[in-house]
């Protein structure tokens, strides 16, 4: 019985170091998701944005189901996340889903070049790629973790449904089809 006991504490205190370890980036489910300003760069071709206007995707986008996503890297990982969400936005337009994807980092003009490259190149007509006003990490009150290589939010109504945290390098095919089906929240 004591060797169960303890197997169960040790257990026990495995799942919670576990969970302590697991990454947390950007707005959580419950949160409004606010407004801020970002630069089109490129991508959602037939959003009535043109590139390098600059204005409130938030806002544009009004109640909209959304996947807004805040990336470090524009590379192979993200562009397969690109192109699944540019699918599925074409998929389910009849009910409005919308998506944008935000780089961030410390060189705004790399940035745009960098945005401006990666819609065209994955050819990306329903998501489009902007860099946000607050470059370096996203907006503040967003909370992103410079830890977190990629952030997801997934929102209607301006309010959060399901988040996403990715540390470097774990962009994989899993994560990609959890965040996809984490859209079923927000479709109707």
């Amino acid at each position: 019985m004591k060797a169960f006991c303890l197997s169960v504490a040790v257990a026990l205190a495995f799942a919670g170091t576990a969970r302590a370890a697991e990454l947390t980036s950007g707005l959580q489910p419950g949160d409004l998701v606010g407004a801020f300003n970002v630069e089109k760069c490129g991508g959602a071709v037939n959003d009535g944005r043109e590139v390098g206007s600059n204005f409130c995707y938030r806002c544009m986008l009004g109640k909209k189901p959304t996947v807004m996503v805040f990336a470090r890297k524009a590379d192979a990982n993200l562009a397969a996340l690109a192109k699944e969400l540019d699918k599925h936005v074409a998929k389910n337009s009849d009910q409005k889903l919308s998506s944008f994807i935000n780089l961030i980092g410390s060189d705004p003009a790399k940035l745009k070049t960098q945005a401006k490259d990666f819609a065209a190149k994955n050819e990306l007509e329903n998501v489009a790629l902007v860099v946000p006003d607050d470059v370096e990490n996203g907006p503040e009150e967003f909370k992103i973790n410079p830890e977190a290589e990629v952030t997801v939010t997934i929102y209607r109504d301006g309010k959060v449904e399901a988040s996403h945290a990715v540390p470097a390098g774990k962009l994989t095919k899993q994560e990609i089809e959890s965040i996809i089906s984490d859209t079923g929240k927000i479709l109707k």
